[in-house]
């Protein structure tokens, strides 16, 4: 496997950021986000009303790492064939033979997921987790890497379906898409009646492989992994940090997925940014977007118009932040 330190990591995503922006506009933190969760190898729930770029973006990215990509549009009518393959008989011959689905690429965008039924959300769920998928008590293993990109529209619930729990938990992240600013609206009516860009490939599989390799060896402090599991605890028991009126606020809080995926993600921002070591303020700053699909209001809450991402910001507030960590195993 090609190695890479942390500055080249850093100018590799650079690179890649660069690429990508050729062709999306703005969006800075929801692409930055986006490469986070390709290089601690998660899966990213995106919500945002229609029109943001989601599926420019993930396809663009796709075309830069020169990875496969496809795109399946999730409707109530979907089986979990359309998703992981079926059986098909061959009349010619006179036997079966496998044909494998969508899910099978590096890049799979599950378009507005929340419109498929529950067992097509099932067998999403166990490639998302087991990276493979079991057809006619056959085990096939998707490539590798392998991330799930999941959109919602958060303004039209007709049709819809609640994503399972521990389905939502799978996801490393989830990620808030607004509206452009109007000077970033701007270039984009010009880009799209401009001729259209070509995307050029400026990594490969092997390289993200290699990111993928090297967040793991970004230095994780104890404290700094401590901080991450005060801050998880916090929305399971607030009163144990100080934070008892929140307990009316929160029927259920953060599993221990979220404890990982704060270190993990905290890793990989890290790396992003040209460190071999991660520090609280990575924890911080990823806090929201780990942990506002993983908590679950009360009625009292919601009723209240408080949001997950109130509940979180408070959490932040009142656990502190471990003063110093180091940056290197002693």
């Amino acid at each position: 496997m090609q190695q890479v330190n942390a500055a080249e990591a850093a100018a590799l995503a650079e690179r890649i950021l660069y690429e990508v922006k050729r062709i999306v506009v703005g969006q800075d933190h929801f692409l930055e986000r986006v490469l986070v969760a390709l290089i601690a190898q998660g899966h990213l729930l995106v919500e945002g009303v229609p029109g943001l770029a989601k599926t420019l973006t993930v396809k663009t990215l796709a075309a830069t790492l020169r990875g496969s990509y496809r795109r399946i549009q999730f409707t109530p009518d979907l089986v979990p064939a359309d998703l992981v393959g079926t059986r098909v008989f061959k009349q010619r011959s006179g036997d079966f033979t496998t044909q494998l689905g969508p899910v099978f690429a590096n890049l799979l965008l599950a378009d507005e997921i929340n419109r498929a039924p529950a067992k097509v959300q099932s067998a999403l769920l166990e490639v998302m987790q087991e990276r493979q998928v079991t057809i006619a008590g056959e085990t096939h293993a998707v490539p590798r890497p392998f991330i799930v990109m999941a959109t919602q529209n958060p303004i039209e619930n007709e049709g819809t379906y609640a994503l399972p729990e521990a389905q939502v938990d799978r996801f490393l992240m989830k990620v808030l898409v607004d509206y452009p600013q109007p000077e970033e609206e701007m270039v984009i009516v010009q880009r799209a009646i401009a001729e259209p860009v070509a995307v050029q490939a400026v990594a490969g599989m092997e390289q993200l492989a290699a990111l993928q390799h090297q967040r793991r060896e970004v230095y994780a402090d104890p404290g700094l992994i401590q901080y991450a599991v005060r801050l998880v605890d916090a929305t399971r028991r607030p009163a144990r940090h100080g934070l008892a009126e929140l307990a009316p606020q929160l029927d259920f809080g953060a599993s221990p997925r979220a404890s990982i995926a704060l270190v993990e993600s905290a890793q990989a921002l890290a790396l992003l940014r040209g460190r071999d070591y991660a520090l609280p303020e990575d924890v911080a700053e990823l806090a929201p977007d780990v942990l506002r699909h993983r908590l679950v209001p009360s009625y009292e809450a919601l009723a209240a118009g408080i949001t997950a991402d109130a509940l979180v910001a408070e959490v932040l507030a009142r656990v502190p932040a471990p003063e110093a960590v180091l940056r290197e195993a002693r």
